[in-house]
């Protein structure tokens, strides 16, 4: 079994709160892409769906060889979805990564070769061709990704050289911070440039002597004192886990089949972790303690005691004592956001 180790390294990293972290600007902005391919080289762990065998059907006919389809029998192809996300400002001779699932009763496409798959938008233009091998995590063979698996082919028609002025969205619509970005703008140049339209929006005017990118660095990076928004942001290919050291975990319970996580208060004071008749009951386990404190991260083995309430990564210490795989961990980060016990915006990247 893969272990996740190197969680805890780059856990405490903070990110400052600067404007760019609680907004976006209108007009640059990711989009989806999809498409249907065939995967080969599959092991005996393909499928034999029949759209599966028609596509290869189809796929031979190309290349001029014509067989029924009745004639194809083979478990070492699968029938896939491909997505992925076209970056603003992507050029021709990009490179982006793709996911690839499957969709018929593959038991695996881990190792296999997508073959030339088209990536299209909503608008039925292909912006990317992808290809390459495909790895798949322990935890689900069914899915994986291709590393720069794609090249963009087309570019997105959208110019930022032509703009006199940007609108910047918030994440969430705040009246307080709509303003604030509206104060530290014009303070920052000196002059009013920007004006809040509402709770969300906020348009900047640029100066006449300044090119619109300079500009837009200029506002991204002025610094927000605020806690608007906190991120984890998962690395599936490093695995790796980066959050901000102050993210709280409200009280939860959670329980799966290898382990309960237990996020509690208790009435117990500083001295009774240290009286054994005190804190009997309490399921300490093998203690690892972070001060001691009334407020505790049960996870069967491992004790984590904060100051007050606990955090991220208060909780990935616990994890690390465990030795838990990264699957469990970014799905127990998961149950804990549903539930409502952290506020985060989460990032999973291929």
């Amino acid at each position: 079994m893969k272990y996740f180790i190197g969680i805890l390294f780059i856990i405490t990293s903070v990110y400052s709160q600067t404007i760019k972290d609680i907004s976006s600007v209108v007009g640059i902005r990711q989009n989806q892409l999809i498409g249907y391919g065939l995967v080969v080289g599959l092991a005996g762990t393909g499928d034999k769906s029949k759209f599966t065998m028609q596509s290869l059907q189809n796929l031979l006919r190309n290349s001029y060889i014509k067989i029924p389809t009745s004639s194809i029998n083979s478990k070492n192809i699968a029938a896939v979805m491909v997505t992925a996300e076209l970056p603003a400002f992507a050029r021709q001779g990009d490179s982006i990564s793709v996911k690839v699932s499957a969709i018929g009763d593959a038991k695996s496409i881990d190792q296999g070769e997508l073959l030339l798959t088209q990536l299209k938008g909503v608008d039925g233009t292909v912006y990317a061709l992808a290809q390459g091998t495909i790895l798949s995590t322990p935890t689900n063979k069914t899915t994986g990704d291709i590393f720069n698996g794609a090249i963009i082919e087309n570019e997105l028609d959208y110019s930022l050289q032509d703009e006199n002025d940007i609108t910047l969205s918030l994440f969430k619509a705040s009246a307080k911070y709509a303003d604030l970005i509206e104060t530290k703008i014009n303070d920052r140049f000196g002059s009013k440039l920007a004006i809040a339209t509402d709770t969300r929006t906020i348009t900047a005017k640029k100066p006449a002597d300044m090119s619109i990118v300079k500009f837009l660095s200029i506002i991204q990076n002025i610094q927000i004192d605020s806690d608007f928004k906190k991120k984890i942001i998962i690395d599936m290919q490093r695995e790796t886990i980066i959050a901000g050291a102050d993210i709280v975990i409200q009280p939860v319970t959670i329980t799966r089949d290898t382990f309960t996580l237990r996020i509690k208060k208790t009435d117990l004071t500083n001295n009774d972790w240290n009286d054994p008749a005190k804190n009997m009951g309490q399921d300490i386990g093998d203690s690892v303690k972070i001060d001691q404190k009334p407020t505790i991260i049960n996870l069967d083995n491992a004790l984590v005691n904060t100051k007050n309430l606990p955090t991220v990564s208060d909780l990935m210490r616990a994890m690390k004592v465990m030795k838990l795989p990264i699957a469990d961990i970014i799905e127990t980060l998961k149950m804990i956001k549903d539930l409502g016990a952290i506020d985060v915006e989460m990032e999973i990247r291929g």
